[in-house]
């Protein structure tokens, strides 16, 4: 057997492993399983925003979902690039949302993605979400324009941040870590 598609095949599996896992912890709400799918200085960027840690994680998912009765996330398959102990790739998501205010919408997006085998795991070391739809299931709701890569491996830089579609909506302070590439 060719040694490059086994080690693709046991990566995506892996990988499928851990979007399982952070589906699991968003639906069950479980903080801490939630920020074990980071590496210790994992980064996550969304809504225009940086989570540096697995501290800083788990508390921004904290309060994100202090607005939500739930929130089933299904991911696609992911598009990846395997080296030894590391993988990049790019996965569509869809999300179905249920707020405590009422309300409800799904959302379509995009995870760039930076992956890390540790301790026999898949683990994230670094995501950037790409909102591309946010509003009712029949699509009549706004799309949202987004820099596109060019085709997989294209990834953006780890600088990259895109539009804050979210944190009015999550009622996230200010405060809460939208440091600009670098800031400590």
């Amino acid at each position: 057997m060719n040694p490059n598609m086994t080690r693709l095949a046991v990566a995506e599996c892996g990988i499928r492993q851990l979007h399982a896992r952070y589906t699991d912890a968003v639906w069950r709400q479980d903080l801490d399983a939630f920020a074990d799918c980071f590496t210790p200085e994992g980064e996550w960027r969304i809504s225009g925003r940086v989570f540096r840690g697995r501290a800083e994680i788990r508390e921004s998912i904290r309060q994100i979902l202090g607005n939500f009765k739930r929130v089933l996330i299904s991911f696609g398959t992911p598009i990846i690039e395997v080296a030894e102990t590391t993988a990049t790739g790019r996965t569509y998501v869809n999300e179905r949302c249920a707020w405590k205010n009422g309300n409800t919408n799904i959302s379509i997006g995009r995870y760039y993605e930076r992956f890390v085998l540790d301790e026999d795991r898949w683990r994230f070391a670094w995501r950037l979400f790409q909102l591309h739809y946010r509003g009712p299931a029949d699509l009549t709701g706004p799309f949202f324009d987004n820099p596109d890569y060019g085709a997989p491996p294209g990834m953006p830089g780890l600088d990259a941040l895109t539009e804050d579609h979210a944190s009015a909506r999550w009622q996230l302070p200010s405060g809460i870590s939208h440091r600009e590439p670098g800031a400590g």
